[in-house]
């Protein structure tokens, strides 16, 4: 199954992924995605849905996304489903101009955002969540630590070489005197968004660039496409560190840093340390959460959301009974725990259930 920013499409029974130009097409076929049996696709029922959903944004969830949809269709004929990765900012440009019918995206929308959608008020619905990865490429360092204030300077190019003294003093010996290469991403990003965040909550002082979609990132790092083209650049360059998801990371087979959260400990970036930062976050009104440097010992401080955006009304009854029987297979039992089968963390049961609640407040209108 290749995982890359694709343009998906779901037509029953066969599945067509489509590449969608030159910056887009790095993919990860030679490690397919796999579902744990008990959790793979739903039984396949006679529900009377059927159709077509558009959707685009995050590549942080994509992964995910692609086994959903597969798996979705497995039970449900008829049913037609795109979804086209192209950064948080991108899927939620799109909802608002109504060109797709839901969006991906690992931030929420800004004050600012929420006039401009055409379709009236929107939903969040959380889906799965992950660990922003603080990967490298220098093959002497193993079991690299950082704590938020070397981050904060190496991203920011206070720090521009591996032997300075405060990478050495976070615990790592045997560095190298290499040149240091940040990679971050090129296009409106929620991974950026959120380990940007992570910065600013962790370090201030340190930390001056802000936090948003996009950064005004120094003019000699390197920037790459979606995570996955992140993670592809750290991998070819000797020297070079970078933020890229856990499910990205590992499929690409980077080397990642333990982080030190705010209890003081060195946590690694994995999916019991994200779910432990979940589950110490505080839920508000309309599901967003932020786990990011959550308070607890095992919590992972880098630690996405990710949630599905719709509209709360739609003019077709057909697309509402879609979008809901999707999301309901997504927030059900298969669909959570589908998501550790591509190296993501399933919700706190507790979240989960709100989600699956808010659902029916999705309707024709």
């Amino acid at each position: 199954m290749l995982r890359s920013s694709t343009l998906l499409r779901i037509a029953a029974p066969v599945l067509v992924v489509t590449t969608l130009g030159a910056a887009c097409s790095s993919s990860k076929s030679s490690t397919p995605a796999t579902t744990p049996a008990s959790s793979a696709a739903p039984t396949r029922t006679s529900a009377p849905v059927s159709g077509t959903l558009n959707g685009s944004g995050s590549t942080f969830q994509q992964a995910y996304d692609q086994v959903a949809i597969q798996n979705f269709d497995q039970a449900h004929s008829g049913v037609t489903i795109n979804y086209q990765g192209k950064g948080s900012g991108g899927g939620q440009t799109d909802l608002s101009n109504q060109v797709v019918d839901f969006a991906g995206s690992d931030v929420a929308e800004t004050a600012a955002q929420l006039p401009a959608n055409k379709g009236g008020a929107i939903l969040y619905f959380p889906t799965i969540l992950g660990p922003i990865t603080v990967s490298y490429n220098v093959s002497s360092v193993k079991g690299l630590k950082l704590s938020a204030p070397t981050i904060a300077k190496i991203f920011s190019r206070k720090i521009t070489n591996w032997n300075d003294p405060a990478i050495a003093a976070d615990g790592n010996a045997g560095l190298p005197s290499l040149p240091i290469t940040v990679v971050h991403r090129s296009d409106a990003s929620g991974t950026t968004a959120n380990f940007t965040a992570y910065l600013k909550a962790a370090d201030p002082t340190d930390w001056t660039l802000g936090s948003s979609k996009t950064v005004n990132w120094a003019a000699d790092t390197e920037a790459g496409n979606g995570n996955t083209g992140v993670a592809n650049d750290i991998k070819a360059k000797s020297g070079a560190i970078g933020y890229v998801d856990f499910s990205d990371a590992k499929a690409t087979g980077l080397s990642w840093a333990m982080v030190k959260n705010a209890a003081g400990d060195f946590v690694n970036a994995g999916l019991a340390g994200a779910s432990a930062a979940a589950a110490d976050a505080t839920v508000t009104a309309n599901l967003t959460y932020n786990p990011i440097n959550a308070s607890g010992a095992q919590d992972y401080p880098i630690t996405s959301p990710t949630y599905i955006i719709t509209y709360a009304k739609y003019a077709d009854a057909g697309k509402v009974a879609l979008l809901q029987a999707f999301l309901k297979y997504i927030l059900g039992p298969q669909g959570q725990g589908a998501a550790q089968g591509v190296d993501f963390a399933g919700l706190p049961p507790t979240l989960d259930q709100k989600a699956l609640t808010q659902v029916d407040q999705i309707t024709v209108g």
